[in-house]
């Protein structure tokens, strides 16, 4: 299969030969109207009725127990990652290959990632992985599972939905039983995936969304906490908003708090796009099947949800056959106006975190070669 092939089956697709983006968003519903309703109310920050709105759909969307808006999806998982409890020289357990954001959220908070391999199942941490990376260099103790050869605490687990694909949670869920740690979720990319029957991001005890301009929805910036249960949901919006104390006109914090409130300009625009959510997911699968079909039996390996999961699809994704072939339709395609981008340079290859401890990363180094995103925006006009 030539890149030629793959830009005239895109542009066919999208029924275009202008510019094609990875993904965009679309506002086809009551974005402008709810926007424009926050400023006449005035209540354009981190006061208003939309963000309780959005919360409540999002609760009501995933089943979680409580869900606490921020103001992006990397304050979320900050937020979430407090909650859980890690703390400054604490270790935890990710994935290499996953947007930058995983990481830079442990390096502010003084922890620091142990890198594992993803699973070919899902493109996401690997339980067996984790498993093996646990069993030679870890132990437990009367202070939890600490690392051989630091004395450092190993505090969580937190794997990365990639592109939106659940990754095998119950087998997590075993390995963090067993070695007495916190499962976090970073379901930036995964609203509307679910694991089984359970919505990402609400099998752990807290997981993180993004609704950043290239998400599956977005509210320009922002993110949610999904929280296991209401008193820890109550807790994390206390957190979030300062750590204020209710009062009619006292300023009173009662413990070190974030700023991270989403404003209601941007729940606004959230809510209008909750409206339209299950068109999108329903629209971006008729897509992914598109691709799966034009794929099949090509050499060319179109990354589909595992059996155990409804994905949302969010980047639709190819392993090329080569890493030649790889470049060459990062290359062409670009070239023509089609956007396609390889998968993340995985984290271990960046300066800050060049020393990370790591386990053996060889599915991880393959995808990195061979991987790449196609454009995934929604096609078909949505009500």
């Amino acid at each position: 299969m030539q890149p030629s092939s793959i830009i005239e089956f895109v542009q066919e697709t999208y029924q275009t030969e202008a510019f094609i983006p990875l993904h965009a968003p679309s506002f086809n519903g009551n974005e402008k109207a709810y926007v424009a309703d926050t400023l006449d109310s005035t209540f354009v920050s981190s006061v208003g009725r939309y963000v309780d709105d959005f919360e409540q759909k999002i609760e009501a969307f995933t089943g979680c127990a409580k869900a606490v808006a921020t103001v992006n999806g990397t304050a979320a998982l900050q937020t979430a990652l407090y909650m859980a409890g890690i703390q400054r020289g604490d270790l935890v357990i990710t994935q290499a290959l996953t947007f930058v954001a995983t990481c830079n959220v442990l390096y502010h908070m003084g922890a620091a990632p142990i890198f594992v391999d993803v699973s070919p199942i899902s493109l996401g941490l690997c339980p067996k992985a984790v498993e093996a990376y646990l069993t030679e260099y870890a132990q437990l103790t009367d202070e939890g599972c600490i690392h051989k050869h630091t004395g450092q605490r190993i505090k969580a687990v937190m794997p990365m939905h990639t592109f939106g694909h659940p990754v095998e949670l119950d087998e997590l869920v075993a390995v963090c039983q067993k070695w007495q740690l916190v499962l976090v979720e970073d379901a930036a990319e995964s609203l509307g995936s679910y694991y089984k029957s359970r919505h990402t991001g609400t099998v752990g005890m807290l997981g993180a969304l993004s609704f950043n301009g290239n998400k599956i929805i977005t509210s320009g910036g922002g993110g949610m906490v999904l929280c296991r249960s209401e008193e820890l949901g109550a807790h994390t919006k206390h957190v979030t908003t300062t750590a204020k104390v209710p009062h009619p006109y006292e300023f009173y914090h009662d413990e070190p708090g974030f700023n991270h409130r989403m404003p209601n300009l941007n729940a606004a625009l959230g809510c209008a796009q909750m409206e339209r959510l299950d068109s999108i997911l329903a629209n971006k699968r008729t897509l992914a099947h598109q691709y799966q079909a034009f794929f099949a039996g090509s050499g060319w390996q179109f990354v589909a949800e595992p059996d155990y999961a409804r994905s949302n699809y969010w980047l639709n994704a190819v392993i090329c056959p080569s890493q030649e072939a790889r470049d060459q339709l990062l290359s062409e395609t670009n070239a023509a106006g089609v956007m396609t981008r390889p998968v993340w340079q995985l984290m271990h290859r960046l300066p800050m975190f060049e020393k990370a401890m790591r386990g053996p990363l060889p599915y991880s180094e393959h995808l990195e070669s061979h991987l790449v995103n196609l454009p995934s925006s929604p096609v078909i006009k949505l009500a």
